[in-house]
């Protein structure tokens, strides 16, 4: 169940009960694609650096190892070792990603494996019992993301086909729950508000999938091509319709200052890709901007990655050091980076959510959205 404890503005300070355990929000979300964060870090390590929700990929767990076997594992918790909530992403986002390799019909989409190029398909139905077979606390609805731009005579198709999956998503979830052989018979699902950057077709949509009543919703198709301004007015157009009394997840974003954002505009989840990415090529996020240490300058610089920061990294190894191992392509100057920025990002969220519990938010923002995005 869903809490909302306080509000500044449009931003909201909740807290999300689940069967796995207590999601404090605004929140950032760990993606663990396969079960596991690029860059060589474990469950453990992942509790040792705030994170609270996993987030694993359906697509790509169905490939392999095979959702099926998760199941006989006990699900990704216990296959991973991880004592939290788990969020798992539908598969939708790979009908975008995957552009060249899948067909889109009423019923489902065909992919071709990007691994080995078999033919899977996999639609509404196919999506919940993957999900339930993973045993995650969360499920998301099978949706389209569509690239943007795109034609609005196709978003509009596409977004009208998005919510009769939902519907099925739904239905079939609701099923797998009550079968008495789920792994989590408890699974949330989340519905995805799709529309391209067209406000009058996100509203529209969002009005609908309300009618859901699901757990949670997702504004989905963000952030994959459009301008930051644009997709800052679809979450203020999208917003006012969204539940006031269920958590608001924005897809696939971003950097700190996407999630200051999306905050200040009503949103409690986050995720994306970009810490542990950009931490792998030494781009790492600090309090006063982001550094690259590639960088020459960096080559026998004795201070941590940022003299704010308390995480494991910056307590015990120099920027000198941390550089010397991305060059000579170690392991652990990676697995390092990628534990700073995971940590940076979740205490983002953690400062964020102290000052929306003391009134500051405001003050918080304006400190911060000029400088943390800033490469130094």
């Amino acid at each position: 169940m869903f809490t909302l404890i306080k509000t500044q503005g449009a931003a909201r300070r909740g807290r999300f009960q689940t069967v796995h355990g207590t999601v404090e929000t605004p929140v950032f979300m760990n993606v663990a694609t396969v079960a596991a964060i690029k860059g060589a870090l474990s469950s453990f390590d992942l509790a040792q650096l705030k994170c609270q929700v996993e987030l694993c990929n359906t697509y790509h767990l169905h490939l392999r190892p095979g959702d099926e076997l998760v199941a006989e594992m006990g699900g990704l918790r216990a296959f991973m070792g991880w004592q939290g909530p788990v969020l798992t992403d539908s598969g939708g986002f790979q009908v975008f990603s995957l552009a060249a390799l899948r067909q889109i019909t009423e019923q489902g989409v065909q992919f071709s494996s990007h691994i080995d190029g078999r033919r899977i398909f996999m639609g509404p139905e196919e999506s919940m019992r993957i999900q339930s077979n993973l045993g995650s606390t969360i499920a998301m609805a099978f949706d389209e993301c569509v690239k943007n731009p795109s034609p609005k005579e196709y978003v509009a198709a596409s977004c009208a086909r998005t919510q009769r999956w939902a519907v099925r998503c739904r239905e079939e979830l609701t099923r797998l729950n009550r079968s008495g052989g789920a792994v989590n018979p408890s699974q949330m699902l989340f519905g995805i508000n799709q529309g391209g950057t067209y406000a009058d077709l996100r509203v529209e949509h969002m009005k609908q999938l309300v009618q859901l009543d699901c757990e949670g919703f997702a504004i989905g198709g963000l952030a994959v091509g459009e301008p930051a301004p644009v997709m800052y007015d679809i979450i203020e157009h999208v917003e006012p319709y969204m539940p006031k009394d269920k958590p608001r997840y924005l897809m696939g974003v971003g950097t700190p200052v996407n999630i200051l954002e999306g905050v200040a505009r009503g949103v409690d989840f986050f995720d994306c890709v970009m810490p542990s990415r950009n931490a792998r090529h030494g781009h790492l996020n600090t309090w006063n901007g982001v550094i690259n240490l590639n960088n020459a300058r960096y080559a026998r610089d004795d201070g941590p990655i940022d003299a704010q920061c308390d995480c494991p990294v910056c307590r015990r190894y120099s920027r000198a050091y941390l550089r010397h191992l991305l060059r000579a392509g170690e392991m652990l100057g990676m697995r390092l980076c990628v534990m700073h920025n995971l940590y940076f990002y979740n205490t983002l969220t953690e400062r964020i959510r102290a000052a929306l519990d003391e009134g500051r938010f405001d003050e918080f923002y304006r400190q911060n959205v000029p400088v943390l995005d800033v490469r130094i």
